[in-house]
């Protein structure tokens, strides 16, 4: 049985009702899906993660976020990610990250070079 909708978007992927959906309904014990939804503005840019959708399954998670994330600005793709799939670390693994050795030198805002800058510029307009 396909599932029928007044949505020719929904049609035109001919969905099979899943047998915990009789009759297109859920029963009342069941859910539907948490979806992550990433989207790309632009070829080449990295995906973004917009928000979420709530779905009986991921062909109907992606035509959902397209409805909801994709219609009004430009967007070349998206990925629905079911959030049961994300791994999380507790925040009291903290200790993993007891190993890192502090190497300030790898980050830019520990270079203090501003003032020389600025003066090598005003020393450039002197002249």
């Amino acid at each position: 049985m396909k599932i029928q909708s007044l949505d020719p978007r929904v049609n035109r992927l001919a969905l099979d009702a899943e047998s915990p959906y009789e009759n297109n309904v859920l029963q009342q014990e069941d859910h539907f899906q948490t979806y992550q939804v990433f989207h790309q503005k632009k070829r080449g840019d990295k995906h973004i993660c917009v928000g979420i959708v709530h779905a009986p399954s991921d062909e109907m998670a992606l035509v959902f976020a397209k409805e909801q994330f994709a219609r009004r600005g430009e967007t070349v793709n998206l990925w629905v990610v079911n959030t049961r799939h994300v791994l999380a670390m507790d925040y009291d693994d903290t200790d993993i990250f007891s190993t890192t050795t502090e190497k300030i030198y790898r980050d830019p805002a520990g270079y203090k070079v501003n003032d020389k800058i600025d003066a090598y510029k005003k020393s450039q307009i002197d002249v």
